[in-house]
């Protein structure tokens, strides 16, 4: 009997998902009308939370000031501080909820368009799955689903956020990390569902590739940061969560045929 291969370190692991991020942008060049097509809905909904992400800035300190009337009296610096830190963890939170519901959005207002662009990925790589409703009542639920535990992530990476000296840089990875993972389990759903797995068995594939499904959702996370990232990055993340659906399969079934051999 054959001794399996070591398992990938976390480290490793974590940038094969970004890796599978970078995949999927390769589709640009491979099925560039397909993908194309995703540019519509990410544009609209992007263009709409930018101008919320926007106006909250815009009023921001105005809103600071109202929650924080306790420190009229404080030292200036102390104020100052306490006030900063409010205010890192409201945008925080937001940008986090923002990123969390473009995807959710995106998705839903998208729908046909990011179905057609999954099933050219997955006839492109071969062994496509058979057809499937995904169901326009499912993508409600999952996109209903999505915005409130990324409103969840949001009021922890804000009360993160509120340490003092270091929240404002905890409170940026944690919401990262969170944020990251919720879009990674949202992305392979469609994927990991048209091979018949539940919501439980999902999640069982998920936690045994921890670190690559991480990678993957913190690099697409980042680069929804970016400037109009959003709009260009989420047809690639649709075909890069396809690759990446298909790889933790393929890896499952081989620790399997492991365990029993």
């Amino acid at each position: 009997m054959t001794t399996p291969p070591p398992a990938p370190r976390p480290v490793a692991s974590f940038f094969r998902g970004v890796g599978d991020l970078g995949r999927g942008f390769a589709f640009w060049g491979r099925l560039p009308g397909r993908m194309a097509l995703g540019l519509i809905p990410a544009a609209i909904v992007g263009i709409l939370l930018l101008a919320g992400i926007i106006t909250l800035v815009v009023f921001l300190r105005d809103i600071v000031d109202a929650l924080t009337p306790f420190a009229e009296d404080w030292a200036e610096v102390a104020a100052s501080l306490v006030r900063l830190g409010i205010g890192a963890a409201i945008l925080g939170g937001a940008v986090v909820l923002a990123v969390v519901s473009f995807t959710a959005l995106t998705l839903l207002v998208g729908d046909p368009f990011y179905e057609r662009i999954w099933r050219s990925v997955e006839q492109h790589l071969g062994d496509a799955p058979p057809e499937s409703d995904y169901g326009f009542w499912r993508s409600i639920r999952d996109s209903i689903g999505l915005i409130l535990r990324g409103l969840l992530a949001a009021i922890v990476a804000g009360l993160v956020g509120l340490i003092p000296a270091v929240g404002s840089v905890l409170g940026a990875v944690t919401a990262a990390f969170l944020t990251g993972w919720l879009l990674a389990d949202e992305l392979t759903s469609r994927a990991l569902s048209a091979r018949g797995l539940d919501a439980a068995a999902r999640r069982r594939v998920r936690r045994g590739h921890r670190a690559r499904v991480l990678g993957f959702g913190v690099a697409t996370q980042l680069c929804f940061l970016i400037p109009l990232g959003a709009v260009v990055a989420m047809p690639a993340a649709v075909a890069g969560s396809t690759l990446l659906a298909r790889r933790m399969l393929d890896t499952t079934a081989a620790d399997t045929a492991d365990t029993t051999a």
